[in-house]
């Protein structure tokens, strides 16, 4: 838009780094509801926090209540609401923290927008792998049963499709492992990449 006029902050992106002493990466943890996302990004979150770092989460329902309440669930409202946590991420990580994202968001193009926004290098994809049934099973909210009876549309796994990452960074099966070893299996691959390098 030709009347916008973006203003270049004094600081650089590479003082911040140096300043935080850290590698400011967005770390996308994307599956099915009743995966695990939440309680592993939480968990992810405190470690990195305890651990010295400067951590921020970012969770699909405490967006939808706030920044994205005007969203509903339609594909194009499902895009915007990625959209818009990816621009968010993008000025979170130009301040230089660490963010955790915990959104179900199960369009292989969406993943690819974030990627695109925040940039190549400061994106993790990480799949919690959770086959439906089991994600039924723990269905606490009961969610997937009102899916099923008609009470919610267009919902991921049963009337809307789930894309399975193509080629993420990192795969956790929460089916399978514990909790504390899929968060290990995590806390694993990211820990180091989040240390500056030069330091």
């Amino acid at each position: 838009m030709k009347f916008l006029y973006p203003v270049d902050s004094r600081i650089s992106y590479e003082r911040r780094k140096k300043r935080l002493k850290q590698e400011p990466k967005l770390i996308w943890l994307t599956g099915l509801s009743g995966s695990g996302k939440s309680t592993l990004a939480t968990g992810l979150e405190y470690y990195l926090f305890e651990a010295g770092f400067k951590v921020y989460l970012l969770d699909g329902d405490n967006i939808r209540k706030g920044i994205n309440k005007d969203l509903g669930f339609s594909s194009a409202d499902r895009t915007e609401n990625i959209r818009r946590i990816a621009e968010v991420s993008r000025l979170m990580l130009d301040a230089g923290l660490i963010i955790i994202s915990a959104f179900i968001s199960p369009f292989h193009a969406d993943r690819e927008m974030v990627r695109e926004i925040v940039g190549e290098d400061r994106f993790t994809e990480v799949f919690i792998n959770c086959p439906l049934e089991i994600c039924e099973k723990r269905d606490s909210k009961g969610l997937y049963k009102k899916a099923r009876q008609g009470f919610i549309r267009d919902f991921t796994g049963i009337d809307s499709p789930y894309e399975i990452p193509e080629n993420p960074d990192l795969v956790v099966h929460t089916h399978k492992e514990s909790i504390d070893e899929s968060l290990s299996k995590i806390i694993n691959h990211v820990e180091a990449r989040l240390l500056v390098a030069s330091l």
